[in-house]
């Protein structure tokens, strides 16, 4: 259970930063086109979209890593 919840907070992390730096660059591009920093609803879920891809795509990774380092430590301690 300790695993789950750390894969899951750093998959949200990552995650949180890339739908954060997806959403920044598509508003700085908008800003390059059209000279405003007009927030429409596509780019939103966009960015929504991307963070929901990257989570699921690192707490696949993280708990499959957190794993193998459990097994590990169980290996070594034995």
């Amino acid at each position: 259970m300790r695993t789950t919840f750390k894969a899951c907070r750093q998959a949200m992390l990552t995650a949180l930063a890339n739908g954060l730096l997806a959403l920044a660059l598509m508003l700085l591009v908008e800003f390059a086109v059209s000279g405003t920093f007009h927030i429409a609803a596509p780019y939103l879920w966009a960015g929504l979209l991307i963070w929901l891809v990257v989570f699921t795509a690192q707490l696949c990774r993280q708990l499959r890593l957190c794993r193998c380092d459990q097994g590990r430590e169980r290996t070594t301690e034995a």
